[in-house]
C-alpha cells in the first residue's frame, strides 16, 4: 500500500493533509466533521495551522522570500567584511563590505514591493543579527554569554512569530 498525501480545500491559511497508507477516497476530510469514513482512524488526519513563507501559495511571495534571504545573507558577508576592514584600513574587505551592503539593500528594496516594510525589516534584521552573531563567532572566535544567547533566542522565536502567525507576513 502506497502513502498518499492529499490536500484539501484551504481555509485562510490553514489547511488539512489527509495522511493515509490505503487509497483515500475521492472526497475531502476535515477533523471537526463526520465525514471519515468508518475504516480511517482520526489520528491519520494532520491539521497544519500556517505555511512558511517558502510554502506560499502566492508565487510572488515566494520570490519576495527568496529575495529577501539573498538580503540577509549579503547583509551578513558585508557584516564580516566591515570587522575584517579593521575601520577600513585595510581595502579588499572595505570593498566588500560596501559592495555587500549595496547587494543587500538592493534586494531588501525588492522584497518591499511584495513583503510590508515592517515585516521585512524586523525579518531581515533579526535573521541577520543571529547569522552575524554566529559569524563572529566561527571568523573571530567572539563569546557570547548566556544573556546573549537567550536575547537570540528570542529574536529567532519572534522571526518564527511573524512567519508563522502574522497574516501581514503573506499579504500582498
Amino acid at each position: 500500500m502506497a502513502i498518499s498525501v492529499r490536500p484539501v480545500a484551504p481555509v485562510k491559511r490553514s489547511f488539512l493533509i489527509a495522511i493515509a497508507a490505503w487509497p483515500a477516497p475521492s472526497h475531502c476530510y476535515r477533523i471537526d466533521s463526520n465525514l471519515c469514513p468508518p475504516d480511517v482512524h482520526r489520528s491519520h488526519i494532520w491539521l497544519k495551522n500556517a505555511l512558511p513563507p517558502a510554502y506560499s501559495e502566492n508565487p510572488a511571495m515566494n520570490k519576495a522570500y527568496l529575495l529577501l534571504a539573498v538580503a540577509i545573507v549579503a547583509e551578513v558577508v558585508a557584516t564580516s567584511c566591515l570587522k575584517a576592514a579593521q575601520g577600513f584600513t585595510r581595502p579588499l574587505p572595505a570593498i566588500g563590505s560596501v559592495v555587500g551592503y549595496g547587494i543587500s539593500f538592493y534586494f531588501l528594496s525588492l522584497t518591499l514591493n511584495t513583503i510590508p516594510v515592517g515585516i521585512a525589516y524586523a525579518i531581515w534584521s533579526g535573521v541577520g543579527i543571529v547569522l552575524i552573531s554566529v559569524a563572529g563567532w566561527a571568523l573571530f572566535g567572539q563569546t557570547l554569554d548566556a544573556p546573549a544567547l537567550g536575547g537570540m533566542a528570542l529574536i529567532a522565536a519572534g522571526v518564527m512569530v511573524i512567519n508563522l502567525f502574522s497574516k501581514s507576513a503573506h499579504t500582498m
